[in-house]
């Protein structure tokens, strides 16, 4: 078990800004089509957190020409260039699946206010 562990270490990415449910993030992805490769930004709420190491997943979902779209991404993969945090959101769930049955204004997640001291 020692040695999956060792072997995981090298592949983590740790360039990351600490993402959580409910978060509006822009998810810079690599995208190959031929020869060339740019990328392309995946701007859209975090509705699921999933796993741990290596094999962690985030699901962001966001509503493209009115139709919902959702994209399963590991938070470790080589594919994903960086992620952005554009503002953190105020959840009490761990999964915000309920989020796919509402339509409009009732499908935002508040805005965590910075906390004044």
């Amino acid at each position: 078990m020692d040695l999956v562990k060792a072997v995981e270490q090298g592949q983590l990415k740790s360039g990351y800004p600490e993402v959580s449910i409910g978060d509006f993030v822009k998810v810079h992805l690599k995208i190959k089509e031929g020869t060339r490769e740019r990328i392309q930004v995946f701007e859209g709420t975090v509705i699921a957190r999933k796993g741990g190491g290596l094999s962690e997943t985030i699901t962001v979902r966001r509503i493209s020409y009115g139709v919902g779209v959702e994209r399963i991404l590991p938070v470790h993969s080589p594919k994903i260039d960086k992620i952005e945090i554009v503002r953190k959101g105020r959840v009490r769930r761990a999964k915000l699946y309920y989020l796919r049955d509402r339509v409009g204004k009732a499908a935002k997640v508040k805005e965590k206010l910075p906390n004044r001291k």
